[in-house]
C-alpha cells in the first residue's frame, strides 16, 4: 500500500526520543504511517511520520551515541523549524527509577512528568554552582502545555473509573518477543549500599542484599506522576540515586534529555522503567519499558481533541508568550 504525503504544516504533534529502541516503539505505536521527505541538507534529523488517533506525528531520535539535553535540544529545534505547526511535544522513552515505599515503583512502570512542590514537572539536578555550603542548584523549567496538564487530568480519571486504554496499546507489542515482558528477567532491587560485583547481569551479586519487598498482582503497569530529574550524566549509584531524590522532593525518575527541552519545546516527558539508578544496571529491561512508555503516550493522544489542538499556540509561540 502506498503511503500518504502530508505537507509539514499538516504536523502538529512532535514526539521525540533517544535510542533506537525507542524509535521502533514509537513506530509501532503509528495507526498509519506516512511518506518521508526527503533528506534537507540544512536538516541533519531523519523524520518518521505517521498518525496516532487523529493526530499527524512527526518522530525524531537523537544522533547514535549523542544523548543529553543538548543533543535533545539540537532535534528539537531542527524539529521546529521544519515543522512549523507542532502544538507540543513528547519526550518518550525510557528511565531510571527511585524506588521507594511509595510510590512504590517497578519496571516496567510508566513515569509522568507533572508540576509538584514547586517544579514544573523537570527539575535539572546538575545545573547550579558551588557555594561554601554546598551545591546551590540554579534556573528553572517551564511546566507542560495546558492542553497536556489537562489530557493528564482526563487520563488519569479513566485509570480510576479502570476505562483506560493503556493495556490494549501495550497488547500490540504481544507478537514483538523483543518487546515481550517474559523476555525481561525478573524484577530485582538490591540495597542502596551494595554495589554490583561484575558482569552483564546480576547472577554473582549476593541474594542476601535483596530488598524485599510487598508482591503486586500479575504484571499490572502503574503511572506515576510528579518529577522527573534531568540532567547530562547517567546516574548509576543506589546512595548517590537516594541522595539527589530526597534533596529534590522525592522525585520519581532519571534521565538525559528532559532538560534540554522544557524551555524551548513545550511538551510532556514520558518515561518506562527500565532500571533502578543504581550500579546493577542493565539494558534487559529496556524494549518492554519503551514499549510501556509509547503505549501511554499513544493513550494520552487518544483523549486530546484535534480541534483543541488547532487552537493551540504552536510550539514557537507558546516559547515566545512564556518568554
Amino acid at each position: 500500500m502506498k503511503r500518504r504525503r502530508l505537507h509539514p504544516k499538516d504536523y502538529t504533534v512532535g514526539w521525540v526520543c533517544a535510542l533506537p529502541i525507542e524509535l521502533a516503539a514509537a513506530t509501532i505505536m503509528l495507526d498509519e504511517e506516512h511518506e518521508e521527505f526527503p533528506q534537507d541538507n540544512s536538516d541533519g534529523n531523519l523524520y518518521t511520520l505517521g498518525r496516532i488517533s487523529e493526530h499527524n506525528i512527526v518522530i525524531a531520535c537523537l544522533p547514535a551515541g549523542q544523548t543529553g539535553t543538548n543533543s535533545a535540544a539540537s532535534v528539537a529545534s531542527r524539529m521546529k523549524s521544519k515543522f512549523s505547526s507542532i502544538r507540543f511535544g513528547l519526550l518518550v522513552g525510557v528511565g531510571g527509577g527511585v524506588p521507594s515505599a511509595e510510590p512504590n515503583i517497578r519496571l516496567g512502570d510508566v513515569v509522568v512528568s507533572q508540576p509538584l512542590l514547586g517544579h514544573g514537572g523537570v527539575v535539572q539536578y546538575d545545573f547550579g554552582k558551588t557555594t561554601p555550603s554546598g551545591f546551590e542548584r540554579t534556573g528553572s523549567l517551564n511546566t507542560p502545555p495546558m492542553i497536556l496538564l489537562q489530557a493528564l487530568t482526563k487520563l488519569q480519571a479513566n485509570h480510576h473509573r479502570s476505562t483506560g486504554s493503556l493495556t490494549r496499546y501495550l497488547s500490540i507489542f504481544s507478537d514483538l518477543p523483543k518487546f515481550a515482558r517474559n523476555n525481561t528477567g525478573p524484577d530485582i532491587l538490591f540495597e542502596s549500599s551494595y554495589n554490583h560485583i561484575g558482569g552483564h547481569t546480576c547472577e554473582r551479586c549476593s541474594k542476601d542484599r535483596l530488598v524485599v519487598r510487598t508482591s503486586r498482582s500479575g504484571e499490572e503497569i502503574m503511572v506515576h506522576y510528579g518529577t522527573i530529574a534531568s540532567g547530562n550524566q547517567v546516574i548509576r549509584d543506589g546512595l548517590q540515586r537516594d541522595r539527589l531524590s530526597s534533596e529534590l522532593g522525592n522525585i520519581l525518575c532519571f534521565e538525559m534529555e528532559a532538560a534540554g527541552l522544557m524551555n524551548s519545546f513545550p511538551c510532556l516527558v514520558i518515561r518506562g522503567i527500565c532500571d533502578y539508578a543504581d550500579s546493577h544496571k542493565n539494558k534487559k529491561w529496556q524494549p518492554y519499558a519503551a514499549a510501556t512508555a509509547a503505549a501511554y503516550a499513544k493513550e494520552i493522544l487518544s483523549v486530546i481533541p484535534t480541534a483543541e489542538v488547532a487552537t493551540t499556540r504552536t510550539a514557537d509561540e507558546a516559547v515566545m508568550y512564556v518568554c
